[in-house]
Protein backbone atom coordinates (compact mmCIF):
# COMPACT_ATOMS: atom_id res chain seq x y z
CA UNK A 1 0.00 0.00 0.00
CA UNK A 2 2.69 2.08 0.85
CA UNK A 3 4.65 2.02 -2.62
CA UNK A 4 1.30 2.16 -3.98
CA UNK A 5 0.79 5.54 -2.54
CA UNK A 6 4.22 6.99 -3.15
CA UNK A 7 4.03 5.55 -7.13
CA UNK A 8 0.65 7.64 -7.29
CA UNK A 9 2.19 10.30 -5.95
CA UNK A 10 5.01 10.48 -8.24
CA UNK A 11 3.07 10.19 -10.74
CA UNK A 12 0.74 13.21 -9.77
CA UNK A 13 3.70 14.88 -9.37
CA UNK A 14 4.60 14.18 -12.88
CA UNK A 15 1.88 14.96 -14.59
CA UNK A 16 1.34 18.14 -13.02
CA UNK A 17 5.08 19.49 -13.97
CA UNK A 18 4.32 18.13 -17.23
CA UNK A 19 1.51 19.76 -17.71
CA UNK A 20 3.33 23.12 -16.02
CA UNK A 21 6.33 22.59 -18.13
CA UNK A 22 3.97 22.33 -21.68
CA UNK A 23 1.93 25.45 -20.70
CA UNK A 24 5.11 27.15 -20.07
CA UNK A 25 6.72 26.31 -23.39
CA UNK A 26 3.48 27.33 -25.21
CA UNK A 27 3.43 30.62 -23.34
CA UNK A 28 7.17 31.02 -24.40
CA UNK A 29 7.14 29.88 -27.53
CA UNK A 30 9.47 27.04 -27.45
CA UNK A 31 6.66 25.36 -29.49
CA UNK A 32 8.42 24.35 -32.83
CA UNK A 33 6.91 27.85 -34.94
CA UNK A 34 5.16 27.97 -37.74
CA UNK A 35 6.91 28.44 -41.65
CA UNK A 36 4.67 32.08 -41.78
CA UNK A 37 4.02 34.89 -43.30
CA UNK A 38 4.30 32.09 -46.70
CA UNK A 39 1.83 32.24 -50.14
CA UNK A 40 1.57 29.93 -52.98
CA UNK A 41 -0.34 29.71 -55.75
CA UNK A 42 -0.77 27.55 -58.58
CA UNK A 43 1.21 27.94 -62.72
CA UNK A 44 3.24 30.05 -63.39
CA UNK A 45 1.62 33.59 -63.00
CA UNK A 46 1.63 32.66 -59.59
CA UNK A 47 4.94 34.38 -59.54
CA UNK A 48 3.81 38.10 -60.29
CA UNK A 49 0.55 36.89 -58.08
CA UNK A 50 2.51 36.09 -55.08
CA UNK A 51 4.58 39.08 -55.50
CA UNK A 52 1.96 41.74 -54.72
CA UNK A 53 0.35 39.52 -52.31
CA UNK A 54 3.63 39.72 -50.52
CA UNK A 55 3.29 42.91 -50.01
CA UNK A 56 0.23 42.20 -48.15
CA UNK A 57 1.68 39.77 -45.72
CA UNK A 58 5.04 41.77 -44.88
CA UNK A 59 3.05 44.29 -43.59
CA UNK A 60 1.55 42.40 -41.06
CA UNK A 61 -1.77 42.15 -43.25
CA UNK A 62 -4.16 39.66 -43.10
CA UNK A 63 -4.19 36.35 -45.35
CA UNK A 64 -7.54 36.92 -46.87
CA UNK A 65 -6.22 40.77 -48.13
CA UNK A 66 -3.31 38.75 -49.39
CA UNK A 67 -4.79 36.58 -51.47
CA UNK A 68 -7.83 38.89 -53.37
CA UNK A 69 -4.63 41.57 -53.62
CA UNK A 70 -3.05 38.42 -54.86
CA UNK A 71 -5.20 36.82 -57.41
CA UNK A 72 -6.33 40.19 -58.71
CA UNK A 73 -3.07 40.62 -60.95
CA UNK A 74 -3.57 37.88 -63.27
CA UNK A 75 -7.55 38.83 -63.37
CA UNK A 76 -6.07 42.56 -65.00
CA UNK A 77 -3.57 40.79 -67.30
CA UNK A 78 -5.02 40.64 -70.67
CA UNK A 79 -1.99 37.89 -71.86
CA UNK A 80 -3.81 35.55 -69.68
CA UNK A 81 -6.04 33.95 -71.55
CA UNK A 82 -7.48 31.72 -68.86
CA UNK A 83 -8.54 34.06 -66.05
CA UNK A 84 -10.39 37.39 -65.90
CA UNK A 85 -9.79 40.44 -68.57
CA UNK A 86 -8.62 38.41 -71.66
CA UNK A 87 -9.91 35.02 -70.67
CA UNK A 88 -11.30 33.04 -73.39
CA UNK A 89 -15.12 33.28 -73.79
CA UNK A 90 -17.46 30.71 -73.57
CA UNK A 91 -18.86 28.85 -77.70
CA UNK A 92 -21.36 31.94 -77.55
CA UNK A 93 -18.44 34.55 -77.72
CA UNK A 94 -19.32 35.70 -74.10
CA UNK A 95 -16.70 35.96 -71.16
CA UNK A 96 -18.03 34.52 -68.02
CA UNK A 97 -16.10 34.11 -64.85
CA UNK A 98 -15.87 31.79 -61.47
CA UNK A 99 -14.68 32.76 -58.57
CA UNK A 100 -14.39 32.12 -55.08
CA UNK A 101 -12.35 33.33 -51.45
CA UNK A 102 -12.65 32.06 -47.79
CA UNK A 103 -11.09 33.20 -44.77
CA UNK A 104 -10.05 32.14 -41.21
CA UNK A 105 -13.27 32.34 -39.60
CA UNK A 106 -15.05 29.54 -42.68
CA UNK A 107 -16.49 32.97 -43.88
CA UNK A 108 -16.97 32.46 -48.15
CA UNK A 109 -18.12 33.89 -51.17
CA UNK A 110 -18.73 32.87 -54.51
CA UNK A 111 -20.39 34.40 -57.87
CA UNK A 112 -20.53 32.18 -61.32
CA UNK A 113 -20.96 32.90 -64.73
CA UNK A 114 -20.01 36.55 -64.08
CA UNK A 115 -19.94 38.56 -66.86
CA UNK A 116 -18.71 42.28 -67.18
CA UNK A 117 -16.50 42.62 -64.15
CA UNK A 118 -12.56 42.02 -64.09
CA UNK A 119 -12.22 41.53 -60.81
CA UNK A 120 -14.38 38.46 -59.91
CA UNK A 121 -12.77 37.48 -56.89
CA UNK A 122 -13.78 41.08 -55.20
CA UNK A 123 -17.34 40.49 -55.75
CA UNK A 124 -16.86 36.95 -54.02
CA UNK A 125 -15.36 38.94 -51.53
CA UNK A 126 -18.50 41.67 -51.32
CA UNK A 127 -21.24 38.19 -51.52
CA UNK A 128 -19.50 36.57 -48.26
CA UNK A 129 -19.07 40.33 -46.42
CA UNK A 130 -22.48 42.14 -47.38
CA UNK A 131 -24.94 38.99 -48.12
CA UNK A 132 -26.19 36.24 -46.19
CA UNK A 133 -25.57 34.27 -49.40
CA UNK A 134 -22.44 32.04 -50.15
CA UNK A 135 -22.94 31.98 -53.91
CA UNK A 136 -24.51 34.09 -56.64
CA UNK A 137 -24.56 33.48 -60.32
CA UNK A 138 -25.04 35.06 -63.41
CA UNK A 139 -26.94 37.70 -63.96
CA UNK A 140 -28.24 38.24 -60.41
CA UNK A 141 -24.10 38.70 -60.12
CA UNK A 142 -23.62 40.85 -62.27
CA UNK A 143 -26.29 43.30 -60.85
CA UNK A 144 -24.93 43.03 -57.33
CA UNK A 145 -21.68 43.79 -58.67
CA UNK A 146 -23.28 47.12 -59.79
CA UNK A 147 -24.58 47.74 -56.76
CA UNK A 148 -21.21 47.74 -55.33
CA UNK A 149 -20.12 50.06 -57.56
CA UNK A 150 -18.27 48.06 -60.47
CA UNK A 151 -18.59 49.30 -63.77
CA UNK A 152 -19.62 47.45 -67.05
CA UNK A 153 -16.10 46.02 -68.99
CA UNK A 154 -15.98 44.44 -71.90
CA UNK A 155 -13.74 41.18 -70.97
CA UNK A 156 -13.38 39.90 -74.43
CA UNK A 157 -10.07 41.19 -75.66
CA UNK A 158 -9.13 40.71 -79.35
CA UNK A 159 -7.01 38.34 -79.15
CA UNK A 160 -9.51 36.49 -77.07
CA UNK A 161 -12.16 37.22 -80.16
CA UNK A 162 -10.04 36.48 -83.34
CA UNK A 163 -9.07 32.58 -80.92
CA UNK A 164 -12.91 32.47 -80.58
CA UNK A 165 -13.84 33.03 -84.27
CA UNK A 166 -11.02 30.93 -85.49
CA UNK A 167 -12.46 27.80 -82.97
CA UNK A 168 -15.72 28.33 -84.79
CA UNK A 169 -14.51 27.14 -87.89
CA UNK A 170 -14.49 24.11 -86.60
CA UNK A 171 -15.78 24.00 -83.43
CA UNK A 172 -14.56 21.15 -81.54
CA UNK A 173 -13.84 20.90 -78.08
CA UNK A 174 -11.06 18.83 -77.16
CA UNK A 175 -9.55 20.34 -74.09
CA UNK A 176 -5.50 19.76 -74.28
CA UNK A 177 -3.16 19.00 -71.36
CA UNK A 178 -1.22 21.55 -69.50
CA UNK A 179 -1.45 24.94 -72.33
CA UNK A 180 0.05 27.29 -69.95
CA UNK A 181 3.53 27.87 -70.99
CA UNK A 182 6.31 28.30 -69.21
CA UNK A 183 7.53 32.18 -70.53
CA UNK A 184 9.89 32.73 -67.22
CA UNK A 185 13.25 33.55 -67.10
CA UNK A 186 14.22 31.18 -64.24
CA UNK A 187 12.28 32.38 -61.53
CA UNK A 188 12.13 35.78 -61.74
CA UNK A 189 8.76 37.23 -61.51
CA UNK A 190 9.30 40.41 -63.60
CA UNK A 191 9.87 38.54 -66.85
CA UNK A 192 6.24 37.00 -66.90
CA UNK A 193 5.40 37.05 -70.37
CA UNK A 194 2.76 34.64 -71.67
CA UNK A 195 2.88 33.36 -75.20
CA UNK A 196 -0.02 32.55 -77.59
CA UNK A 197 0.83 30.11 -79.12
CA UNK A 198 -1.58 27.99 -81.80
CA UNK A 199 -4.01 25.72 -79.96
CA UNK A 200 -3.74 27.59 -76.47
CA UNK A 201 -7.23 28.64 -76.74
CA UNK A 202 -7.90 25.28 -75.28
CA UNK A 203 -7.21 25.50 -71.46
CA UNK A 204 -8.34 25.34 -68.44
CA UNK A 205 -5.97 26.70 -65.96
CA UNK A 206 -7.27 28.45 -63.02
CA UNK A 207 -5.42 30.42 -60.16
CA UNK A 208 -5.79 29.42 -57.19
CA UNK A 209 -3.81 30.96 -53.96
CA UNK A 210 -3.49 30.50 -50.54
CA UNK A 211 -1.72 32.07 -47.34
CA UNK A 212 -0.48 32.24 -44.16
CA UNK A 213 0.11 35.40 -42.17
CA UNK A 214 1.93 36.52 -40.06
CA UNK A 215 -0.44 35.65 -37.09
CA UNK A 216 -1.30 32.56 -38.11
CA UNK A 217 -4.10 32.51 -40.07
CA UNK A 218 -5.29 30.98 -43.26
CA UNK A 219 -7.22 32.20 -46.44
CA UNK A 220 -7.42 31.14 -49.89
CA UNK A 221 -8.98 32.24 -53.08
CA UNK A 222 -9.52 30.89 -56.92
CA UNK A 223 -10.46 32.61 -59.72
CA UNK A 224 -11.17 31.66 -63.50
CA UNK A 225 -12.28 32.40 -66.96
CA UNK A 226 -13.11 28.46 -66.89
CA UNK A 227 -12.69 26.52 -70.39
CA UNK A 228 -12.72 28.23 -73.23
CA UNK A 229 -15.14 27.51 -75.27
CA UNK A 230 -17.46 25.69 -72.99
CA UNK A 231 -21.34 25.54 -72.83
CA UNK A 232 -22.63 28.16 -71.81
CA UNK A 233 -23.83 28.75 -68.35
CA UNK A 234 -21.23 25.59 -67.51
CA UNK A 235 -19.79 25.81 -64.42
CA UNK A 236 -16.23 24.23 -63.07
CA UNK A 237 -15.31 23.80 -59.36
CA UNK A 238 -13.57 26.92 -58.80
CA UNK A 239 -16.21 29.09 -57.57
CA UNK A 240 -17.32 25.94 -55.83
CA UNK A 241 -16.33 25.56 -52.00
CA UNK A 242 -15.01 22.03 -51.14
CA UNK A 243 -14.03 21.78 -54.85
CA UNK A 244 -12.08 24.24 -56.31
CA UNK A 245 -11.41 25.97 -52.42
CA UNK A 246 -11.33 25.11 -48.79
CA UNK A 247 -9.65 26.32 -45.70
CA UNK A 248 -10.01 25.60 -42.51
CA UNK A 249 -7.74 27.52 -40.23
CA UNK A 250 -7.77 24.46 -38.01
CA UNK A 251 -5.95 22.37 -40.33
CA UNK A 252 -4.62 24.17 -43.70
CA UNK A 253 -5.79 24.67 -47.17
CA UNK A 254 -6.31 23.27 -50.61
CA UNK A 255 -7.04 24.76 -53.91
CA UNK A 256 -7.30 22.80 -57.51
CA UNK A 257 -6.68 23.47 -60.95
CA UNK A 258 -7.84 21.79 -64.20
CA UNK A 259 -10.59 19.77 -65.51
CA UNK A 260 -12.90 21.21 -62.71
CA UNK A 261 -15.81 18.24 -63.31
CA UNK A 262 -13.01 15.81 -62.02
CA UNK A 263 -12.69 18.18 -59.18
CA UNK A 264 -16.43 18.81 -58.39
CA UNK A 265 -16.66 14.61 -58.21
CA UNK A 266 -14.41 14.14 -55.10
CA UNK A 267 -15.12 17.52 -53.79
CA UNK A 268 -11.66 17.77 -53.79
CA UNK A 269 -9.95 20.52 -52.08
CA UNK A 270 -12.19 19.69 -49.17
CA UNK A 271 -11.05 15.97 -49.35
CA UNK A 272 -7.39 17.21 -49.43
CA UNK A 273 -8.00 19.12 -45.92
CA UNK A 274 -9.92 16.41 -44.75
CA UNK A 275 -6.99 14.23 -45.27
CA UNK A 276 -4.50 16.81 -43.44
CA UNK A 277 -6.78 17.10 -40.64
CA UNK A 278 -5.85 12.90 -40.47
CA UNK A 279 -2.06 13.73 -40.51
CA UNK A 280 -1.34 13.41 -44.11
CA UNK A 281 1.25 15.80 -45.20
CA UNK A 282 0.54 18.62 -48.04
CA UNK A 283 1.68 16.60 -50.59
CA UNK A 284 0.62 13.06 -49.94
CA UNK A 285 -2.66 14.68 -49.30
CA UNK A 286 -2.77 16.59 -52.83
CA UNK A 287 -1.68 12.58 -54.07
CA UNK A 288 -4.30 10.98 -52.52
CA UNK A 289 -7.50 13.05 -54.30
CA UNK A 290 -5.59 12.75 -57.50
CA UNK A 291 -5.55 9.48 -56.51
CA UNK A 292 -9.02 9.49 -56.07
CA UNK A 293 -9.52 10.61 -59.85
CA UNK A 294 -7.64 8.10 -60.74
CA UNK A 295 -9.55 5.47 -59.20
CA UNK A 296 -13.55 6.54 -60.76
CA UNK A 297 -12.16 6.58 -64.10
CA UNK A 298 -8.40 5.67 -65.07
CA UNK A 299 -9.26 6.05 -68.99
CA UNK A 300 -10.83 9.15 -68.76
CA UNK A 301 -8.24 10.66 -66.16
CA UNK A 302 -5.45 9.85 -68.61
CA UNK A 303 -6.43 12.18 -71.34
CA UNK A 304 -6.87 15.82 -69.03
CA UNK A 305 -4.51 17.15 -66.55
CA UNK A 306 -5.73 18.21 -62.84
CA UNK A 307 -3.62 19.23 -59.90
CA UNK A 308 -4.02 20.19 -56.52
CA UNK A 309 -2.33 22.61 -54.19
CA UNK A 310 -2.29 22.80 -50.31
CA UNK A 311 -0.74 24.59 -46.78
CA UNK A 312 -1.18 23.09 -43.85
CA UNK A 313 -0.85 25.51 -40.40
CA UNK A 314 2.24 24.90 -39.84
CA UNK A 315 3.21 26.48 -43.34
CA UNK A 316 4.29 23.21 -45.07
CA UNK A 317 2.91 23.13 -48.34
CA UNK A 318 3.00 20.64 -51.51
CA UNK A 319 0.95 19.75 -54.67
CA UNK A 320 0.59 16.37 -56.41
CA UNK A 321 -1.06 16.33 -60.10
CA UNK A 322 -1.96 13.96 -62.76
CA UNK A 323 0.03 14.71 -66.11
CA UNK A 324 3.83 16.37 -65.91
CA UNK A 325 3.85 19.73 -66.26
CA UNK A 326 1.59 21.65 -63.24
CA UNK A 327 3.87 24.03 -61.68
CA UNK A 328 3.16 26.16 -58.49
CA UNK A 329 4.72 29.09 -57.23
CA UNK A 330 6.21 29.54 -53.54
CA UNK A 331 6.76 33.00 -51.64
CA UNK A 332 8.25 32.90 -48.32
CA UNK A 333 10.15 36.36 -48.77
CA UNK A 334 10.48 39.61 -50.62
CA UNK A 335 13.57 37.96 -52.26
CA UNK A 336 12.33 34.43 -52.30
CA UNK A 337 9.66 34.02 -54.95
CA UNK A 338 10.00 30.80 -56.72
CA UNK A 339 8.61 28.50 -59.69
CA UNK A 340 8.19 24.58 -58.51
CA UNK A 341 7.27 21.31 -60.65
CA UNK A 342 4.54 19.52 -58.88
CA UNK A 343 4.85 15.14 -58.64
CA UNK A 344 2.83 13.23 -61.07
CA UNK A 345 0.64 10.47 -61.54
CA UNK A 346 1.13 8.90 -65.19
CA UNK A 347 4.77 8.70 -65.83
CA UNK A 348 6.18 9.09 -69.48
CA UNK A 349 6.31 5.37 -71.28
Amino acid sequence: MHNRRNFLKLATTAAAAFSWKSAARAASGAAPTANKPVVISTWDFGLPANKAAWEVLAAKGRALDAVETGVKVPEADPRISTVGYGGFPDRDGRVTLDACIMDELGNCGSVAALEHVTHAISVARLVMEKTPHVMIVGDGAFQFAQAQGFKKENLLTPEAEKAWKEWLKKSEYKPEINIENRSYNGNDATTFNPLRLPGNQYNHDTIGMLALDAQGNLSGACTTSGMAFKMHGRVGDSPIIGAGLYVDNEVGGATSTGVGEEVIRICGSHLVVELMRQGYPPEKACQEAVERIVKKNKQRASQLQVGFLALNKKGEYGAYCLQKGFSYAVCTSADKNVLLDSKFYFKES
